[in-house]
């Protein structure tokens, strides 16, 4: 499988289940970021060394920017790498298993705040919109519970998700 990009990186998609409803772990970068600022996004980010595996990628970086022990994640899955159109990331996402309840260790130059959202409201939420993202119109998936926007690459994964999910949501 490939996908647009000329940089690779990774990111981990917690899923822990509380009552009867999935949740997805994500966060909120700082407003002040360089690159992809204020967006809500799976923890993740490129590799350290080219050949790094990217399941590593993605496991150092969630215990990195809001303190996700590797030791408390199943990796369960992968999902269809994402292209970024702007940045030219293409992303390779890992599905891992999580208990609910974690503290989270919010990396503060990164991360603003960890947001858990469920699944049924990401697809009560589900909207196709165009939005600009630096100057670029773009046409994608958007996912809004309560004042949170999902769009963008990290919609695109999480349309993947809910699409493999579906059988059993």
């Amino acid at each position: 499988m490939d996908a647009p990009g000329n940089t690779d990186a990774a990111v981990l998609v917690p899923l822990y289940l509380d009552g009867d409803a999935l949740h997805a772990v994500f966060t909120k970068r700082r407003d002040d970021l360089r690159r992809h600022a204020g967006e809500i996004s799976f923890p993740g980010g490129r590799q350290d060394f080219p050949d790094e595996d990217l399941r590593i990628t993605a496991l150092r970086e969630a215990e990195e920017e809001i303190g996700l022990s590797r030791d408390d994640v199943e990796l369960i899955g992968a999902l269809p790498p994402t292209g970024t159109f702007v940045t030219g990331y293409r992303i390779h996402p890992f599905v891992g298993a999580i208990r609910a309840g974690h503290e989270w260790k919010l990396q503060p130059n990164e991360v603003e705040v960890v947001l858990e959202l469920s699944l049924p409201d990401l697809m009560r939420g589900f909207e196709m919109r165009r939005l600009v993202g630096k100057g670029v119109p773009i046409k994608t998936p958007t996912y809004c519970v309560d004042d949170n926007l999902v769009w963008g690459a990290t919609a695109r994964i999480v349309q993947h998700l809910l699409e493999r999910l579906e059988p059993v949501l």
